[in-house]
């Protein structure tokens, strides 16, 4: 699968989220290599703290597949997802994350957190797999404020 082509269209979403003064972080949700669903951060425009990229991209492919299992389907985000919505990947059994940036140790608010670290306390190393260093460059600039 051409990761770079998919967090190509995620990076497209993140760069919305910025043009509307959002935080730039952008995700989709592919399929067979189709993207079947498309979110981006829309905290600060919405007032909606659960509005994250991922979380707005899982709430569309729900609604356009008409179900919440994603076994199977990878999600695409330009930036590691954090503590909710590593829950949120978990109950909708996403089966792959292709992670852009990541924060460093100054723009997390979880001490010694990643993706993985959640995975593992959470029983699900194995279930999910969990790719890094994907255009990471374009990811954490477009993230910048």
């Amino acid at each position: 699968m051409d990761h770079d082509h998919f967090m190509r269209v995620a990076l497209e979403e993140a760069q919305k989220a910025a043009d509307e003064g959002n935080v730039g972080v952008g995700s989709v949700i592919v399929r067979d290599g189709s993207v079947v669903a498309r979110g981006r951060n829309l905290v600060p425009t919405t007032h909606d703290p659960t509005a994250h990229a991922e979380t707005v991209a899982l709430r569309a492919a729900s609604e356009i597949l008409g179900a919440d299992d994603m076994a199977g389907y990878s999600l695409y985000t330009t930036f590691e997802p954090c503590p909710m919505c590593c829950g949120a990947l978990m109950n909708a059994n996403i089966s792959s994350v292709i992670l852009g940036g990541r924060p460093d140790s100054e723009q997390t608010r979880w001490d010694g957190y990643t993706m993985e670290s959640l995975l593992e306390m959470c029983g699900w190393s194995g279930r999910m797999e969990v790719v890094t260093g994907v255009l990471v460059a374009e990811c954490l600039s477009i993230r910048q404020p």
